[in-house]
């Protein structure tokens, strides 16, 4: 069975919005040997859709993008996707599927059929992921500043490790 590593960039201030970080080569070659380490992500909704807006254009070369970036764009192109929505249906994005059904079984299943393992991007997802019990492993790449703002990422620890 694989694991699910739960991973996000966050600031001093536990500020998760995504253009708070710092997006430099630093950042893109940490998350691209993490990405590397494992054989598909997961997503809720919202994250996919923001991922979906920008990447694929960074991996096709039509975004000029730092070195860094566009290395990591193409290797996740290559990923299975995985998104867990209660609203949205379609997903063309290549390697998208959808996370149906009840969450702690179809997860576990994910789980269960990638050895290599899984890598999670999503606040709120995670959230109920570990009320579940089902995050093996959390990641966090402290940026060291101070955002002033939200939203931030408190997790209530429901489980003993």
């Amino acid at each position: 069975m694989g694991i699910l590593t739960f991973c996000i960039n966050l600031t001093l201030d536990g500020c998760i919005d995504h253009q708070e970080g710092i997006a430099d080569d630093e950042t893109h070659v940490f998350f691209t040997r993490l990405m590397d380490e494992s054989v598909a992500m997961l997503w809720g909704r919202v994250t996919y859709e923001m991922m979906e807006s920008y990447w694929p254009a960074v991996a096709r070369g039509d975004v000029e993008a730092l070195p860094a970036m566009s290395e990591w764009a193409v290797k996740l192109e290559a990923k299975l996707m995985n998104v867990v929505s209660s609203t949205r249906k379609d997903y063309p994005w290549t390697n998208s599927h959808h996370i149906v059904s009840d969450l702690r079984m179809a997860v576990q299943r994910l789980k269960d059929a990638t050895p290599a393992g899984v890598l999670l991007g999503s606040s709120k997802l995670a959230t109920e992921l570990d009320r579940l019990g089902l995050i093996d492993e959390y990641m966090f790449l402290v940026h060291p500043r101070i955002a002033g703002h939200g939203p931030t990422w408190l997790l209530p620890i429901s489980h003993a490790s």
